[in-house]
């Protein structure tokens, strides 16, 4: 832990320009990829905040501490190796001390989940990695089957219709939520939440399934081409 802290340390300077932006992130995306509880959870968030804040260098290692396996979780999603997803994971460490001291953050755990998931798929397309039958292009081919590329990318990425999707999730029974954000934010594998659940792999595909013509639905009602 002591080699990430400093390896951390020598990569992000206290002295880069940060611009101010606020960040407003549904409480949806924070929902438990799994039920292990993570370590040091009793440290309230709060207090891991104002350490990024008040520039201590504890503040890394207390959300290595709680959300270094949350972290590890996406990222073994996204890249082929345990190298790889220690190189994104310092990454995404850099990211938050430079970030969270300009930036309203309403949920710890929802924005390190934002901040680990872009980076790991920023990795994979500058290493050109995400390529046909990989993990991260089935799950976009997938939503590609309702919904244009241009929607689909604005739903990946969290930008243009992130108010939509938030009210379209909201709206949906609580099973058909938590499996469709596993599926398509965490690009989790039918089988895996398959076993979560404690339901059949084909189950699982009916849900999605359901769900993804009603969001195409809901879309369509917003405005958007589908």
């Amino acid at each position: 832990m002591s080699r990430l802290i400093s390896a951390f340390m020598k990569k992000a300077l206290p002295t880069e320009k940060i611009c101010n932006f606020k960040v407003d992130f549904s409480v949806h995306i924070d929902e438990r990829p799994f039920k292990k509880k993570e370590r040091g959870e009793k440290v309230e968030d709060s207090k891991i905040i104002e350490l990024y804040i008040k520039r201590s260098e504890e503040a890394i290692s207390r959300t290595e501490s709680k959300y270094g396996q949350y972290c590890r979780y996406i990222l073994k999603n996204f890249l082929s190796s345990e190298q790889e997803a220690e190189e994104v994971e310092n990454d995404v460490y850099m990211k938050l001390w430079l970030t969270i001291p300009t930036t309203e953050v309403q949920s710890l755990k929802g924005y390190i989940g934002m901040v680990t998931r872009s980076l790991a798929i920023k990795y994979c397309e500058k290493k050109q990695a995400l390529k046909r039958g990989g993990n991260m292009y089935v799950v976009l081919d997938e939503l590609g089957d309702c919904i244009s590329d241009n929607a689909v990318s604005d739903l990946i990425d969290g930008v243009a219709l992130r108010d939509v999707l938030n009210r379209f999730l909201r709206s949906l029974p609580e099973k058909s939520r938590k499996i469709f954000i596993r599926r398509y934010w965490y690009a989790s594998s039918v089988e895996e939440i398959a076993m979560e659940y404690g339901m059949s792999q084909n189950n699982v595909l009916v849900i999605l399934h359901r769900t993804k013509k009603k969001l195409k639905k809901y879309l369509e009602k917003e405005g958007y081409s589908v």
